[in-house]
Formats: C-alpha cells, sequence, structure tokens
C-alpha cells in the first residue's frame, strides 16, 4: 500500500503543502528578478536614493535651475535686478 501515497507517508495534504511551497519559491523567485531589474534599470536612469520632495519643496530640476542662475549671477552674466527678476519666476511656477 505504501505506493498509493509516493511512499512518504504525506498523503493528499502532504501534496498540498508540497505545491503551495513551490508557487511560493517561484513567485519569490520572480519578485527577485524583478526587484533587481528595477533596481538596476533605475539606477542606471538617475534615480536618486533617498525620499522624494515633499508638497512645495523645489524638485531635482527646478533646484537646479535655481542653481544655474546663481552661478550666471556670480559670473557676472546676469545684474541683481535679472537675477531677483527669475528667481522670482522660477519660484513662481514650481
Amino acid at each position: 500500500m505504501m505506493w498509493f501515497d509516493g511512499g512518504w507517508g504525506w498523503g493528499w495534504g502532504g501534496g498540498f503543502v508540497m505545491a503551495v511551497i513551490m508557487v511560493s519559491f517561484w513567485a519569490l523567485v520572480i519578485a527577485g528578478i524583478i526587484a533587481l531589474v528595477h533596481y538596476l534599470t533605475g539606477a542606471r536612469h538617475g534615480h536618486q536614493s533617498g525620499r522624494p520632495p515633499s508638497w512645495g519643496e523645489p524638485g531635482p530640476g527646478s533646484r537646479r535651475a535655481e542653481d544655474l542662475l546663481a552661478e550666471r549671477f556670480a559670473r557676472g552674466e546676469i545684474d541683481e535686478d535679472e537675477f531677483k527678476r527669475r528667481l522670482a519666476l522660477l519660484r513662481e511656477h514650481r
């Protein structure tokens, strides 16, 4: 009678447990692959690690624009009035 239950002595319940374990294993493998691909492609596209900016905080693009404007002012390419006008315009359109 040992050949009816596969010789393991688990019966039908053991087959169910093995099926759940197998499905869980492959789900974890697939999720791991997806997470790895997401991490690798995110790093290549210049995503910054850390928290995203909150509402009202400047994002990376607007901060870069303000930095460029400050550099132009520091080099003397634009005067103080032009700097203030453009800075106000940048901050207005965030």
